[in-house]
């Protein structure tokens, strides 16, 4: 079937990825900065409850507060820096992927 498929039709074939074949859109969750920051947020609460709070009822959980400062803390700094890292990559890549795309795509001539 294949032998009668003239050129005009060869020509429709796409040759870049469609978006099917590329797989689904990112979504926020995929941001590499997202962990991160999510950590952070468990940072400042358990950094508030844990040295700031001066509710009777919560004094009894300061040392799991502290501890967990402590734990969030260390894994906020480790996920932060390899979040931006990977951040900066993917910047990087884009930016040299566009400079190759538009150093390979010849510039259009006008007829004059």
């Amino acid at each position: 079937m294949l032998l009668f498929m003239s050129e005009n039709q060869n020509d429709k074939l796409p040759s870049e990825p469609t978006q099917e074949q590329q797989g689904p859109p990112p979504t926020p969750f995929d941001h590499p900065l997202f962990l991160p920051v999510l950590l952070f947020g468990g940072v400042l609460w358990f950094g508030y409850d844990g040295w700031i709070e001066t509710d009777p009822g919560m004094l009894e959980h300061r040392l799991f507060n502290r501890v967990g400062f402590a734990i969030v803390s260390v894994l906020a700094a480790w996920f932060g820096y390899k979040g931006i890292r990977e951040f900066k990559q993917d910047r990087a890549d884009a930016e040299r992927s566009a400079s190759s795309d538009s150093e390979s795509t010849p510039p259009t001539s006008t007829g004059s």
